[in-house]
């Protein structure tokens, strides 16, 4: 973990709109009620999966102080550089897009053993919705007859992607994305000023995310992509060519993008008004236009967003916003 990503980690640990969810954990550890499985259940961006680790720290600090980790002694070290005997941690390999069968019976193997040093055996799993389906099953073996003083911490943010028997199993934690006044808030003291109101408007209330984009980028490809789009409404562009070169670079994106651009035509041909700061460039049809049709674009919304969902699966994603791009012109 970087210089950087510690700073961080220590940041998120203290944001204001994880409060809830740090007093829940820390009151079980406290009062040694910890479940044998915990499900962070994340907004995208919200810092979940900091939180997770911070929970990891929690439960094998040699000295916790005021329901938190020390997070200097050599357990929290050990914990965010991965190296602590009793702390395993596991996720996507390389290209993969699921977490395998291999990797949760190594899990199990690794929580069966003794615990090193006498206390927790912690194991992070992020993203746990990525597990398939065989290695939720190996997992939910070991949550049936859990070995003592272990805890199986999942991070997911579509947890309804895994077996209902293993979610049964776990203590859940809600995590919501922040309000506008605290994500810029915690930007501007964590990352430092920037544009980043101009930033969430793009891909919404998500900080974590947002620290790890570079602003002016992220402003760039917004104005390309709603550039495109006025283009395509236009008709001087081709939906096949900008599905091609979208897909080919920042799709996720360029998604969130194109969401907005949507929702704004919805709330201009109601009559709603406009909201966010990329919308008021004049790139938008007049409400007259056909295509302000809300129906047509409420079904489009809804191609995009199942695109967006869809984003983690091998589906053939310029075919699909080809076809979605289309749609608007047709």
């Amino acid at each position: 973990m970087s210089t950087r990503e510690t700073t961080l980690l220590g940041s998120v640990a203290e944001a204001s709109w994880l409060a809830p969810a740090r007093e829940q954990l820390a009151a079980a550890v406290r009062h040694d009620r910890m479940a044998h499985a915990v499900l962070v259940q994340d907004a995208p961006g919200a810092g979940g999966a900091q939180l997770a680790l911070w929970l990891a720290q929690l439960l094998l600090c040699i000295a916790p102080a005021a329901n938190r980790p020390c997070g200097s002694c050599p357990a929290c070290l050990g914990v965010r550089e991965d190296r602590h005997p009793d702390f395993t941690r596991i996720g996507l390999i390389e290209e993969s897009k699921q977490i395998r069968i291999e990797q949760a019976r190594e899990l199990s193997a690794h929580l069966a053993l003794a615990s090193h040093q006498g206390g927790y055996k912690v194991a992070l799993i992020d993203p746990a919705d990525a597990l398939n389906w065989n290695a939720a099953n190996a997992l939910l073996k070991t949550l049936e007859e859990p070995p003592a003083r272990t805890v199986l911490i999942l991070v997911a943010q579509q947890p309804s992607r895994l077996p209902a028997t293993l979610l049964s199993r776990c203590q859940r934690v809600r995590i919501r994305a922040p309000e506008r006044e605290a994500a810029l808030a915690w930007l501007s003291g964590s990352v430092g000023e920037g544009p980043w109101e101009a930033v969430l408007d793009v891909i919404g209330n998500a900080p974590l995310l947002a620290a790890g984009l570079e602003p002016r980028a992220v402003l760039a490809i917004r104005d390309e992509t709603l550039a495109g789009l006025r283009d395509l409404t236009a008709r001087r562009a081709d939906a096949a060519q900008l599905a091609d070169a979208w897909s080919r670079s920042e799709l996720a994106l360029r998604l969130g993008c194109f969401e907005n651009w949507l929702t704004e035509r919805i709330r201009r041909a109601l009559g709603a008004g406009t909201y966010s700061a990329e919308m008021r460039d004049g790139t938008h049809t007049d409400r007259a236009d056909p295509g302000s049709n809300v129906p047509r674009l409420f079904d489009l919304l809804d191609q995009l967003r199942a695109l967006r969902a869809a984003l983690a699966t091998p589906v053939n994603r310029s075919l699909v916003l080809e076809s979605l791009l289309r749609s608007l012109v047709v």
